[in-house]
């Protein structure tokens, strides 16, 4: 058995993509619009996972997007994503300066929460040891649900 991939439905697929790849920092490795069908699905990547992702097509996260406008709930049902990252304070900072909400700060230099724009909670799990505390992610307060 060889895990593929996680399929999230998406509602806006330019926000999504924002936070995906422009804020977390995943990679494209492909999208196939279907017409017939009236969706997209966008498969995006790690940036470590990109070789075997493009070679394997796994393992992958595919956003869906449907054209005609639906609403999606039970996003706090779905559980959560789960990224390793090689520095969890850097790729915080890189977040909230993005604009996203750190809901759950890495205060033990280990592990964080994170919102997508379709609620998706995103775990984000710090690479080997945990990292020293530091500020300002050491007091900082959890914020709404993760």
């Amino acid at each position: 058995m060889r895990y593929l991939h996680t399929m999230i439905r998406v509602t806006d697929l330019d926000a999504s993509l924002a936070f995906y790849c422009g804020a977390l920092g995943l990679q494209e490795v492909s999208r196939k619009e279907v017409e017939a069908g009236r969706f997209t699905l966008v498969f995006l990547a790690a940036p470590e996972d990109m070789d075997t992702a493009a070679s394997r097509q796994a393992p992958l996260l595919e956003l869906t997007y449907n054209w005609d406008k639906q609403s999606y709930s039970g996003g706090r049902n779905f559980g959560h994503l789960a990224f390793r990252v090689k520095d969890i304070y850097a790729t915080c900072a890189t977040l909230a300066a993005a604009g996203v909400t750190i809901n759950r700060p890495p205060r033990d230099g280990h592990m964080a929460f994170v919102r997508s724009p379709d609620n998706i909670s995103v775990e984000l799990l710090q690479a080997g040891d945990r990292l020293d505390p530091k500020e300002p992610w050491a007091s900082m307060a959890n914020t709404g649900e993760w």
